[in-house]
């Protein structure tokens, strides 16, 4: 893994938590957590799975979940080489910038970066699409677990 700033480390971190991909396989996973064989390219499989009470199919792939498309926008604009775990961790941390959450992260403005971030990872805290998301204070631990620094108050409400 490339040398990164320890919040962006942590935040990178809670995101592959929030999506269920924190552990060594996490960079081959599927959605609905099957496991693909190559890092040539993402595996564009759509699967459907049952997540609460909602059906869903996804081609979501990788550590960061990432949709068959939004890959194909983050290669492109950063050429990517291939799907490996250093590709998909430049196409996340591309995402946070697109998302202009990057400086929040370096900053350790969690839950702003969060909120920035939440339309683009569905299972991050207060994410519109429907799918189970962790909490919040499951976000901050995962974050300072990995040696981020929160500089924020936990919003009320």
């Amino acid at each position: 893994m490339m040398m990164l700033h320890p919040n962006l480390f942590a935040f990178l971190f809670l995101i592959r938590t929030a999506e269920g991909t924190a552990d060594r396989e996490g960079y081959s996973r599927l959605f609905g957590g099957k496991q693909f064989g190559s890092f040539a390219d993402h595996p564009r499989q759509k699967v459907t799975c049952r997540l609460g009470k909602s059906t869903i199919t996804s081609t979501a792939a990788g550590a960061y979940q990432l949709l068959a498309g939004t890959w194909d926008e983050c290669r492109q604009a950063l050429t990517l080489p291939d799907f490996s775990p250093e590709s998909q961790d430049r196409a996340a941390i591309f995402l946070l910038r697109r998302r202009d959450a990057l400086q929040d992260v370096l900053a350790g403005r969690l839950y702003m970066a969060l909120e920035k971030c939440n339309h683009e990872w569905a299972s991050l805290p207060g994410s519109p699409y429907g799918q189970p998301t962790i909490s919040l204070d499951k976000a901050l631990a995962a974050f300072t677990q990995a040696g981020g620094t929160n500089t924020e108050e936990k919003p009320h409400g």
